[in-house]
């Protein structure tokens, strides 16, 4: 699973990949900000069989769509589940569709752009803000650390469910959350320790 869920780099020659990835960056947001505003279940589906069309025109190959949707779709069936049982059906349209348009259009932005090139974007987009205390590169770098958290955090979930598989313990939720849980926090120190022997983030 790891590095499929938001689908990695794919170079290709389609307009998305030539367009500059600020200008993509910006676009996907704001389709991200109609996603979340726009209410009702027609308007999601319209939104979804949209991101359906971008991932076709962007080529992101069937794998890694399949990928994307693969490592959200049991939290898309529990989302649904719950909605559908608090809210009705209408609303878990809604909601769902709504999750899979984003992670569609996140995957078209990673098969389509370096992430060096996001995160360049991304500090070039917030230098104006320097003024006001804000320090571009060390918001770059968080992002950077929280989208390559994304794979470790599942890989480590599947190693933890492996073991808890090959113990006979499948069904026992302490024996999958609370490895889990104590492997990823101690993942997020060590990441830590790492950058303030580097002095990262000292100042």
């Amino acid at each position: 699973m790891t590095g499929t869920l938001l689908g990695a780099y794919r170079p290709g020659r389609t307009p998305l990949h030539r367009a500059p990835a600020g200008a993509k960056l910006l676009g996907f947001l704001v389709v991200g900000g109609v996603v979340v505003a726009l209410r009702g279940p027609a308007g999601a589906l319209a939104l979804l069989a949209a991101a359906v069309a971008t991932c076709a025109w962007a080529r992101t190959g069937l794998r890694a769509t399949l990928g994307a949707l693969r490592g959200v779709l049991v939290m898309a069936v529990l989302l649904a589940a719950y909605q559908a049982w608090q809210h009705g059906w209408p609303l878990a349209v809604e909601s769902v569709g709504d999750l899979l348009t984003l992670v569609l259009l996140a995957t078209v932005l990673t098969t389509t752009t370096p992430v060096d090139e996001v995160l360049d974007a991304i500090a070039a987009g917030l230098r104006p803000l320097r003024r006001v205390g804000v320090d571009p590169e060390q918001v770059a770098l968080a992002f950077s650390l929280m989208i390559r958290a994304i794979p470790t955090t599942l890989e480590i979930a599947g190693e933890t469910r492996d073991a808890a598989l090959a113990r006979g313990l499948e069904r026992d939720p302490r024996a999958r959350l609370t490895p889990m849980v104590i492997r990823v926090v101690a993942h997020a120190r060590a990441t830590g320790d790492a950058l303030h022997a580097r002095g990262i983030g000292d100042d």
